[in-house]
């Protein structure tokens, strides 16, 4: 089951790693492109991607009435590629602007999951190891993280950044940047993985082997990153799995409340947000990402664990005849 659900995995990942291809080749178009006023030939019938509908007289009151604008439905291939999952309410193709978001999600999920693992691993190696002062120091940063809602925190940062960007300290990121969005997430979610490794940690800094490294006058780092590290490697990759679900969710609600990815630039969340107006009259522009979050996180989630079920000896319940 989990190595089902990492196929689909992996076949989201392809199938948004090649929306360039398919939106120059097939689709004919760009993930911002309007056509508002363009016509598409959908069964031999050509129709518009955008109708306003024009004007009717109410036969109630006599008033004049202007008819709501029609927005071009799924084609599902119908149309030659185009189209397939509808258009939004600037002419935009939906398909389109689905794999790009995906893109977009994707790149924020899983780079802010390798930041935020390699951050909590080395701090909690820090900790575990040296312990005392040293442990003190990286435990009340974990609490002072953990105190607030994660959501809450990174809109609060996500908003602060996406107005001016960040231009501190010889970095400058600018406003809309991607990295803003990865940057936030990777930061409230650090607790996360530290405190649990941490604890995994202080339980292997008394063993055997470690105090053997000791007495022969091993390094400190040679101790952490050769000893310790390989002692908890199964575990960090079941949380850096389980991470990157957490970060597409948390990026898609950022984007959804305007302190994640900018528009014009398309995620999952931005793309749920702009179609939520419509959802009664268009409802794909909110279901087609929505149904790609689900089946990415479920994906993810799924896998991670399978992972921990196979990495964890615990897990597994022996039958010795």
């Amino acid at each position: 089951m989990a190595l089902a659900f990492l196929v689909i995995f992996v076949v989201i990942v392809a199938a948004c790693a090649l929306a360039p291809v398919y939106a120059e080749r097939i689709a004919e178009t760009t993930p911002n492109a309007n056509h508002v006023t363009d016509k598409v030939r959908v069964s031999g019938e050509l129709r518009d991607v955008i109708s306003a509908g024009g004007t009717y007289t109410d036969p109630t009151t006599g008033e004049l009435r202007v008819r709501a604008v029609t927005i071009l439905g799924p084609t599902w291939w119908h149309a030659g590629g185009k189209f397939v999952l509808g258009a939004d309410q600037n002419g935009r193709d939906v398909a389109v602007r689905l794999l790009y978001g995906g893109i977009n999600s994707l790149k924020v999920g899983i780079g802010s999951a390798i930041i935020c693992t390699f951050i909590a691993v080395v701090l909690a190696l820090l900790a575990g190891y040296f312990r005392g002062s040293v442990d003190w120091v990286i435990t009340r940063f974990f609490d002072l993280i953990w105190a607030f809602p994660v959501i809450l925190l990174a809109i609060a940062l996500g908003s602060a950044l996406a107005i001016n960007g960040f231009h501190h300290f010889g970095i400058d990121i600018e406003a809309g940047s991607l990295w803003i969005p990865t940057i936030v997430i990777s930061y409230v979610l650090i607790p996360y993985i530290g405190r649990p490794l941490r604890g995994q940690i202080l339980s292997l800094r008394e063993k055997e082997f470690v105090e053997a490294a000791v007495a022969q006058g091993a390094s400190a780092p040679r101790i952490m990153f050769s000893e310790i590290l390989p002692n908890v490697a199964s575990s960090v990759l079941v949380f850096f799995t389980l991470i990157i679900a957490n970060n597409i969710l948390a990026e898609a609600a950022l984007s959804f409340l305007g302190a994640g990815v900018q528009p014009p630039n398309p995620s999952w969340g931005t793309l749920i947000a702009t179609g939520q107006t419509r959802i009664t009259t268009a409802p794909w522009l909110t279901l087609a990402p929505g149904l790609a979050i689900v089946m990415t996180v479920l994906a993810l989630n799924i896998f991670g664990d399978g992972l921990r079920d196979a990495l964890d000896p615990r897990a597994k319940v022996r039958i010795e005849h």
